[in-house]
């Protein structure tokens, strides 16, 4: 049902006035409440997609964080709070990106549901991937939120495999949480890419190097603007970095990365 609920309101958005979607998206939820329903990662009989316990055990208490690249790290003070924590990396060599904000680690059991997103087509957990990351970014104090959101794009090739791209599923639902308008296509890929999880980290920044570039109907929306950019795992930050350093190529003042799972370093 929820795989249901995802794809048809997600054609619905495209072609019906907002009053009429918002009644069948209501419509819509109040049927799978009716419908037998259990945890997408304990299993358990529950009504909602993710249970309170699952959410309150893996999401619910944040760790302090590197306000650039989202590594966990320790706080030198629990009183320490006039400036953003960082980690020795962004120290010494800060990324182009200025923010990154994420809802959890990439481990077990909460890498699941990105598993099941991307590869068993599970996309009714989009909706709860992003609701989850809009509870990290509006928990995040002391931050400007972005003019605009946009995704990492696939290339075209990856994309006709899977069939979807998982941050475009992640960041529609994500902005209209947040009130902000979304541009999937801002960005375009030049040339297919290895995946960057199969590659040595030395290797990953030469794989990626100018690896995107502005869709050039909206060059006018990156100027001068705060841009968002949504992936579903953030590992070294190389993907990310380079689409910064194309964003401010191009004017962009800020970009921030809305990220649902950050990978430790091993």
């Amino acid at each position: 049902m929820y795989r249901v609920y995802t794809l048809v309101t997600q054609t619905a958005d495209t072609c019906m006035p907002s009053s009429q979607f918002n009644r069948l998206t209501t419509c819509l939820a109040q049927t799978a409440q009716l419908l037998p329903s259990s945890c997408a990662l304990c299993g358990e009989s529950d009504e909602n997609i993710l249970c309170d316990a699952c959410r309150s055990n893996h999401f619910c208490n944040q760790q302090m964080r590197c306000s650039i690249c989202a590594l966990p790290i320790f706080a030198p003070s629990a009183t320490d709070t006039e400036s953003p924590p960082l980690c020795g990396e962004c120290i010494a060599t800060p990324p182009s990106f200025d923010r990154t904000i994420v809802a959890c680690n990439y481990v077990a059991p909460a890498d699941q549901l990105v598993l099941a997103l991307k590869f068993a087509h599970q996309l009714m957990l989009a909706p709860l991937l992003s609701n989850l990351l809009r509870d990290a970014v509006l928990g995040n104090v002391n931050q400007t939120l972005p003019d605009l959101l946009t995704a990492v794009p696939l290339g075209q090739k990856r994309l006709q495999e899977r069939g979807f791209n998982q941050a475009v599923e992640i960041g529609r639902p994500l902005s209209k949480q947040l009130g902000i308008r979304f541009q999937a296509n801002l960005l375009e890929r030049t040339r297919e890419t290895q995946q960057q999880s199969s590659l040595h980290p030395d290797a990953r920044h030469k794989n990626m190097r100018r690896a995107f570039v502005p869709n050039e109907r909206f060059l006018e929306e990156i100027k001068g603007r705060h841009i968002g950019v949504v992936d579903d795992v953030i590992t070294t930050g190389t993907t990310m970095n380079e689409i910064a350093i194309t964003l401010k190529r191009f004017g962009a003042i800020r970009v921030s990365n809305y990220v649902f799972a950050r990978t430790l370093p091993h």
